[in-house]
């Protein structure tokens, strides 16, 4: 049995068939983790959920921001845009319900076999155990009927820009979603910038990639995220593992293997 990290897929679900025949991945033996953004702006982002939710045994999967704004949609929390047609399709689907139902109850971070996998990081002031307990906060109102509703009509926004224990209510599970879904810089206690969105090289001052604080509490933990496409699947330090080689931006679709952490690659095929 093999099990194989894959990062942002965003609706390419061919892009994701040739990976998957690269890797002579078996659905009866092999497993697959997702890094989130599984859906949006790619050609068949419903498809590509369909695909997933048929094989949901074999998935590992947290959520993205891309797909928590479908979410937010589906909850009436926002609209669509003109440009948002792959979305549409997913939420007019005659099996909206149960794929959608799926999609709400994944979380934002996992840890098994020795690694951890977030979509866009975790900050250096949190350990892997703080990470795993924050996402359970998120996960627990996601799966309350009466929470779930204020969640995505609160979701949105940058503020908090920094981490605190006292942070309350919507606040506080904002703050703990921009951090695992939109992060990319910050500074060593947590500060976020969650405007500049390029590559390593726009760090600036205080603000660097959330991976390159040498004291961050997750130095020796391996760490599997997505998001950063700018990244190209760099991020250049131990334990760290960029999966997101920006598919449907004309890049590629990446898996690693766990256990020999081989990469695999397949092109995109917009």
């Amino acid at each position: 049995m093999a099990t194989y990290a894959i990062g942002d897929i965003q609706g390419c679900l061919e892009s994701l068939q040739q990976l998957l025949k690269k890797i002579h991945f078996r659905a009866d033996r092999d497993k697959l983790w997702l890094a989130g953004d599984m859906v949006h702006r790619g050609p068949d982002s419903l498809g590509t959920l369909r695909f997933l939710y048929e094989h949901r045994s074999q998935i590992t999967a947290v959520l993205g921001n891309h797909d928590l704004h479908l979410l937010a949609l589906a909850h009436g929390a926002k609209r669509l845009t003109d440009k948002e047609h792959d979305l549409k399709k997913i939420l007019l689907a005659n099996d909206a319900d149960k794929l959608l139902g799926w999609l709400q109850g994944l979380p934002l971070a996992v840890h098994k076999k020795g690694y951890t996998m977030v979509h866009a990081g975790i900050p250096p002031i949190w350990s892997v155990s703080k990470a795993l307990e924050l996402s359970r906060e998120v996960h627990r109102a996601l799966a309350d009927d009466a929470m779930t509703k204020a969640y995505f009509y609160g979701m949105y926004g940058n503020e908090p820009h920094c981490w605190s224990e006292h942070l309350i209510g919507i606040e506080r599970l904002r703050s703990i979603t921009n951090y695992f879904t939109r992060m990319r810089f910050c500074k060593a206690d947590g500060t976020l910038d969650l405007v500049t969105k390029r590559g390593p090289q726009a760090a600036h001052g205080e603000f660097k990639p959330w991976f390159s604080f040498p004291e961050r509490k997750t130095r020796k933990d391996k760490i599997i995220f997505g998001h950063w496409a700018a990244l190209e699947g760099r991020a250049d330090t131990q334990n760290v593992y960029a999966l997101d080689t920006g598919c449907v931006w004309g890049g590629y679709l990446t898996a690693m293997r766990l256990g020999s952490e081989e990469f695999f690659c397949s092109d995109c095929t917009l």
